[in-house]
This record gives structure tokens, C-alpha cells and sequence, in this order.
């Protein structure tokens, strides 16, 4: 029992150690979880006072920037006034000197005004001038003039004076010389001009005009030559070599009639204002001028033929006449009556063969003028349209809707009249060998009676 109660009091030694050693142990643990706590709030503490540091200074450094800024401002303001003194004390000073400067100038006030004014006009007329390309840059200098404020110079009124004599003489000359021009391509290249006074300019054949490029005025080829004679007449001036008079074409409106020429649409151009109803007009020519020139041609063969058959006393079947004449042969048996009949049945076969294509080509000739008058109407409607929507401010657009409505006309009568004459002279054709067959068939009849006597 002793030893029984000597181990309890040995294992219950052993248990109380154990509790004690597992206490301590929870014990260490807290005080390190409580020490970091404390230093994680110190290391905090120090951040957000450093923090606050650097946020009064900037605070500082923002006060002393604006304090700054302000000063300046109230400087830049003090000058702004200081400037606004001077600017109103400079205008002053300059209208004083203005009415001391018109005052001095008196009458020649007047005088400059008016040399600065011929200097403008004759500038303006210089760019349009072909005379300008043999001596460029003389406009420049005169609308310097033009433009400035102060007096001019001697120099200068010397200039504008000599530029205008110059004009005046190169105007009553024909002169050749090289140019920077335009041609119809849009190149620039370098050419010889010939000139005749400031009407009319000319390279190779082809006529220039002045006109305004992207650097500035220059002579350009225009891209539609005038017809006639004008540039045949371009290239004896140009190949002049001064012995007697060579023959010249101008342009009297120093280079509008020229520049008219681009204006005026071409054969092409005026069918294609026509539209649909000029095409179909168009059609209606050419096959008509086809069907009739056909028709005309074979009936004047036809008629040669029938011309050389009445010489002939043998028939022949390549012709009206000689196929008559087969019948009235192949019938010489039959009494007067019968071979009146057989004859005028043959000639009746070969009427129609004579008058086919006559009535549509009759038909294609009224038609075509109806077609001219459909266009017309078409046209005017166009017209009237365009009235309707846009006004008549502006005449560009009702000229497509007058176009097509004049042109359309002279189309149809255009067309209607050679068509007209074809068949007057077809029909006629075919009625010479009509008459002639008839002519024929009597005589055989004639002829055939005597023989029943």
C-alpha cells in the first residue's frame, strides 16, 4: 500500500511538472506577440510623423511658390501699365507726326496718292500681259509701290515711269525670246516665244495666254487650239525671216477671244449635250444614210441596166426590162388582150422589188425630226426643273436642260434633211425605170397588135 501510494505521489509530481513547463511555455509566446505589437505601432508612429514632416514642407514650399507667383503678377501688371501709358503716349506721338508729315507734304500728298494708284492699275495689268513673259518681275516691284505707306523714292518713280514707257514700246513690236511656260499637260518647260505686241503669243504652232498658276502668272498653252487658219499662220510668224510681210493672226481682246476657244465644245461635245434622245438621233442617221445610199446606188445600176437592155434586142434576166421583155416572148401566141395583162403583170413584179426600203426610209426622215422635238421637250422639262429647285441666280444650271433642248432640234433637222433628199432622188430613180418599163410595155403591145393585123 506504501509503494502503491509512493507512485501516485510520484506520477502526480510528474503531472504538475509537466503543467508547469506547458505555462511557461504559453507565458513566452504572449510576451512576443505583445512585443511585436508594440514595435509594429512604434515603426507606425515613426512613419506617420516623418510623413507629416514632409507635408508641413511641402505646405511651406507651396506658400512661398505662391507668394511668388502673386509678386510676379502684380509685377507683370505694373508693366502692363506702364506699357498701356507708352502705347497711348506712342499713338499720340504717331498722329502728331501724321499731321506734321501732311501738313509738310501738302500737295504732294496728292501726287504720291495718285503714282501709288498707276502703280496698282499698271501692276494688274502687267500680270495679264504676254509682254510680262519676256520681262517677268516687273509687277512685283509696282505692287510694292502700290501697297506701301510711305512716300515713294525717286527710284521708284523713276521705275514706275520707265515700266510704263516699256509696256507702251514692246506693245507696237513682235519679239521672240525664251520663256518659262505651261504646257496643256501642266509641265512646266522652257520654251521660245514669239509674240506680236501683247495680242498674241505662240510656240511651235500652239497659242499661250497669261494665267494665274500656282507660282504665279504664267504663260500657258491652251488645251484646245483655234481652227482655221490661226495656227498655220502661228508657225509663218514664228519661221519669219524679215524678208517682206508674212501673214499673222491676233487676238484684239488681249487673250478673251483665245480663251473662248476652250468654251466652245466641240462636234463631240455638242452631240454629247444631246443626251439619249441625240444618240438615238444619231442612229437613226446613220442607218438611214446607209439604207438610202444602198437603195440609190442599185437603182442607178438598175437603170444603167435598163438603159443597155433597150439597146439590146436579146432579154436578159439581170434586169427589170429583159425580164418584161422574156415575158411578152414567152406569150407571142396569145391575143392583144392576154399580152396586155401578162405585160402589165410583169411590170407590176418589178415595182416593188423597185420600191423597197423607199418607205422606210420615208419614214426614218419624219421620224427623225420628231425625235428632235422629243428632246426639246425633254430638255425644257430639264429646265424648268432646275427653275424649280435652284432658282434662276444661277444660269450654269439650267444650261444643260437648253442644251439638250437646242441640240436635240438641229440634230433631228440635221439629220432629217439628208434623209429627205436621199429619198427624193431614190424615188425618183425608181420611178425613171418604173416609167421607162411601162413605156416599153406599151410598145410591145403595140408592136404585138400590128403583128395580129
Amino acid at each position: 500500500m506504501f509503494k502503491s501510494l509512493k507512485t501516485g505521489i510520484m506520477a502526480g509530481a510528474v503531472c504538475a511538472a509537466a503543467m508547469t513547463g506547458v505555462a511557461s511555455a504559453q507565458q513566452t509566446s504572449l510576451d512576443e506577440v505583445l512585443r511585436a505589437a508594440r514595435e509594429e505601432r512604434r515603426a507606425a508612429a515613426e512613419v506617420n510623423r516623418e510623413r507629416e514632416a514632409r507635408f508641413l514642407q511641402e505646405r511651406d514650399q507651396q506658400q512661398a511658390r505662391l507668394s511668388q507667383v502673386v509678386a510676379e503678377v502684380q509685377q507683370e501688371e505694373a508693366r502692363s501699365d506702364a506699357l498701356d501709358e507708352q502705347f497711348a503716349t506712342n499713338e499720340a506721338r504717331i498722329e502728331e507726326l501724321q499731321n506734321t508729315l501732311q501738313e509738310r507734304q501738302g500737295e504732294f500728298g496728292e501726287l504720291f496718292g495718285a503714282a501709288r494708284s498707276a502703280a496698282g492699275d499698271l501692276a494688274a495689268q502687267l500680270r495679264q500681259s504676254i509682254i510680262s513673259a519676256q520681262y517677268p518681275g516687273r509687277a512685283q516691284q509696282l505692287s510694292e509701290l502700290a501697297q506701301s505707306e510711305q512716300l515713294p523714292s525717286e527710284e521708284e518713280l523713276q521705275n514706275l515711269y520707265l515700266t510704263m514707257l516699256q509696256e507702251i514700246v514692246a506693245q507696237s513690236k513682235t519679239a521672240t525670246f525664251p520663256a518659262t511656260v505651261v504646257n496643256a499637260a501642266g509641265e512646266t518647260t522652257q520654251e521660245t516665244i514669239t509674240r506680236i505686241g501683247p495680242f498674241s503669243a505662240f510656240a511651235g504652232g500652239s497659242y499661250y495666254t497669261m494665267a494665274s498658276t500656282e507660282t504665279g502668272t504664267r504663260l500657258t498653252e491652251l488645251p484646245r487650239q483655234p481652227g482655221g487658219d490661226a495656227v498655220e499662220n502661228a508657225r509663218r510668224v514664228q519661221g519669219y525671216d524679215g524678208d517682206g510681210y508674212v501673214e499673222g493672226t491676233i487676238d484684239p481682246s488681249l487673250g478673251q477671244l483665245l480663251g473662248l476657244v476652250i468654251e466652245t465644245p466641240t462636234l463631240e461635245e455638242r452631240i454629247a449635250q444631246g443626251r439619249l434622245v441625240g444618240q438615238v438621233i444619231i442612229g437613226v442617221l446613220i442607218i438611214g444614210l446607209l439604207l438610202g445610199l444602198y437603195k440609190w446606188i442599185t437603182l442607178l445600176m438598175t437603170a444603167a441596166k435598163v438603159r443597155s437592155q433597150m439597146r439590146k434586142k436579146s432579154a436578159s434576166k439581170s434586169n427589170p426590162l429583159g425580164r418584161v421583155m422574156m415575158a411578152y416572148e414567152s406569150n407571142t401566141a396569145a391575143d392583144t388582150e392576154t399580152m396586155a395583162l401578162k405585160l402589165d403583170d410583169a411590170v407590176m413584179k418589178e415595182v416593188p422589188r423597185l420600191e423597197s426600203g423607199l418607205n422606210l426610209l420615208k419614214v426614218l426622215a419624219a421620224v427623225a425630226p420628231l425625235l428632235g422635238l422629243l428632246g426639246t421637250v425633254i430638255g425644257m422639262i430639264n429646265t424648268f426643273q432646275a427653275i424649280t429647285l435652284f432658282g434662276t441666280g444661277d444660269p450654269q444650271l439650267m444650261a444643260g436642260g437648253i442644251s439638250e433642248a437646242l441640240i436635240t432640234t438641229v440634230l433631228g433637222l440635221i439629220a432629217a434633211i439628208p434623209l429627205l433628199l436621199l429619198h427624193a432622188f431614190a424615188s425618183g430613180t425608181a420611178r425613171s425605170v418604173t416609167n421607162i418599163l411601162e413605156e416599153q410595155s406599151a410598145g410591145m403591145i403595140a408592136e404585138h397588135a400590128e403583128s395580129r393585123v
